[in-house]
C-alpha cells in the first residue's frame, strides 16, 4: 500500500473509528488504541474491496470486534481507568441532552442508534455489521428510542412532560 493510499484511509476513517470505539468503550485512551489497531490491521493486511461501502463496513465491523475483544480481555478487567488524567479527548459532538442520554443506553441500543442516525446505515446493514438479526436491530432501535423518549419527555427536555397534552 503506497503512502497516498495510507493517508486516504487514515483521513477517511480515523474519526469514525474513534467515535464508534469511544461510543462503545467510553474511554478516550481505549478508543485511540482501537483506532490504531484497526488502521494497522487494514494497512498491513492485503485487503481489497469492490466498493467504498464494503471498505467502510469492514472498518466498522472490525472496530466493533476490537471493542468486544478489549472488553472481554483480562487486561480491561484488571485495569483502573485514568479518568483523573485529562489527555487529548476523542472527537466530541456538540453537547446536548439527547447525546448525553444516548451515552447512557445499553451498548446494543447505543450502537444501533449511532449507526442508523449518525452513519446512515439501514436496519439490514446494521444487522450484518453487528452480527445480529434484522429483528434484533429493529428491537434495539425501538427500545432505544422508547427509552430516550421516556427520559427526555419526563425531564421536560423535548415536548410535553409525560401525560400532558398540548391544546
Amino acid at each position: 500500500m503506497d503512502e497516498k493510499e495510507v493517508r486516504r484511509v487514515v483521513e477517511t476513517y480515523s474519526d469514525m473509528i474513534l467515535r464508534i470505539s469511544y461510543n462503545y468503550l467510553q474511554h478516550t485512551f481505549d478508543a485511540e488504541d482501537i483506532c490504531q489497531t484497526v488502521l494497522l490491521k487494514f494497512i498491513s493486511g492485503d485487503l481489497s474491496f469492490d466498493t467504498k461501502e464494503y471498505e467502510k463496513a469492514w472498518m466498522i465491523r472490525t472496530t466493533i470486534n476490537a471493542c468486544h475483544d478489549l472488553r472481554r480481555s483480562a487486561y480491561s478487567r484488571k485495569t483502573v481507568g485514568l479518568d483523573a488524567v485529562k489527555e487529548k479527548e476523542a472527537p466530541k459532538a456538540p453537547d446536548s441532552d439527547l447525546l448525553e442520554e444516548i451515552k447512557k443506553l445499553p451498548v446494543n441500543y447505543r450502537m444501533s442508534i449511532y449507526l442508523y442516525y449518525y452513519e446512515g446505515y439501514s436496519v439490514k446493514e446494521i444487522a450484518k455489521i453487528m452480527g445480529k438479526s434484522k429483528f434484533a436491530v429493529s428491537q434495539y432501535l425501538s427500545r432505544g428510542r422508547r427509552e430516550l423518549r421516556k427520559k427526555l419527555d419526563t425531564e421536560g427536555t423535548y415536548g410535553a412532560k409525560a401525560g400532558e397534552i398540548y391544546e
